[in-house]
């Protein structure tokens, strides 16, 4: 099989024999001018009908041929070789892919949430007004609602916020959204939506809704969300190929209506609204009693993103005290409260 050689080391035209036994011996002469293994050889494309190169062998050392029946004799000897180790690198590649996806899985189910939890104490009071700000705009474009403005239901609804809040004020409003929920935002933004206010039959089950939401706020459970979205946001980004900043508000914004809060968080914002409703003289289980009445609606409702467990239940009725103080809301101030979107 007659081919022309480069050896890698200079710029001369050896016109060689080919001899394929253990090895492809390169021959000119009589004498072998190199021996490659074939293993090694590599196709590489070229002007001529064949072109090689081996891994083993100086960079810029070749074979080329022209005549194609020499090509395809030679041809017929290389594709176990080469195409198993084509499958390797193929299976490497894949590997190593799946294996950066994983580390990715792992860390925005375990690292990012770890991470979030401790730097949100660190975060400034300031800095996280500005991101809450940033993410409420976000979020009244996604959902497109507006502030309910019944004038005798935004008072009633202030007056309520006031004697829950545990000195912790937040700026709560009422939505136009048929959603049965409620959110806490980075910054001390509450929202209850219209969906949840009307399925209430008490006052005391918005007061236990609403304490819990202030003892998401009081804890920076919505700050936390926001890091922890916002980093898993970056990461699906690095994956995907677009990290900007802009798509992570958005996306952190969509995530503080939809995400789950963690076991620990809710547990804190239960214990922090049967403390509130307990200091009023007010009973915790009607906040109970709410969300278990909630647990067979088939729409999107507050347990989508504050799932409720039959722990969390127990340990509601456990707190349980006798109704000894006075009614948060007059039966009127209540009624405006329930009318407060029909302005």
């Amino acid at each position: 099989m007659l081919a022309v050689f480069y050896d890698g080391a200079s710029n001369r035209k050896h016109r060689v024999e080919l001899q394929a036994g253990e090895k492809l011996d390169i021959v000119e002469d009589g004498v072998v001018l190199d021996a490659w293994v074939f293993q090694d050889i590599r196709r590489v494309d070229g002007d001529m009908a064949l072109r090689l190169t081996s891994i083993s062998a100086p960079p810029l050392a070749r074979i080329d041929i022209d005549d194609a029946a020499t090509a395809e004799r030679l041809n017929a000897l290389l594709p176990k070789t080469e195409h198993l180790q084509e499958k390797r690198q193929t299976v490497r590649i894949i590997g190593w892919s799946l294996a950066a996806i994983a580390s990715i899985i792992l860390m925005i189910l375990y690292g990012i949430p770890f991470v979030a939890e401790r730097l949100t104490p660190l975060v400034p009071r300031d800095l996280e007004t500005r991101l809450g700000e940033a993410v409420d705009s976000q979020f009244l474009s996604l959902t497109g609602a507006k502030t309910c403005s019944g004038i005798q239901g935004r008072r009633a609804f202030a007056k309520l916020m006031q004697k829950i809040n545990g000195g912790h004020p937040v700026e709560a409003e009422v939505l136009s959204l048929d959603m049965v929920n409620a959110v806490t935002l980075p910054g001390d933004k509450v929202y209850l939506f219209k969906g949840m206010l009307e399925k209430a039959e008490s006052v005391d089950e918005i007061a236990g809704v609403m304490a819990h939401e202030v003892g998401h706020a009081r804890h920076r459970h919505g700050l936390e969300t926001l890091i922890q979205t916002g980093g898993t946001s970056y990461l699906l980004g690095l994956l995907f190929g677009d990290i900007t900043g802009s798509t992570a508000v958005i996306f952190a914004a969509q995530s503080l209506l939809d995400a789950s809060h963690s076991r620990d968080a809710e547990t804190e914002a239960d214990d922090f609204a049967v403390e509130a409703m307990t200091k009023l003289g007010r009973s915790p289980v009607p906040l109970g009693e709410f969300l278990k009445r909630l647990t067979g609606d088939q729409t999107a409702t507050i347990l989508d993103s504050h799932p409720v467990s039959s722990e969390r239940l127990a340990r509601i009725r456990q707190s349980d005290v006798k109704t000894t103080g006075p009614a948060l809301l007059t039966d009127a101030e209540w009624d405006a409260l329930k009318d407060i979107c029909k302005s």
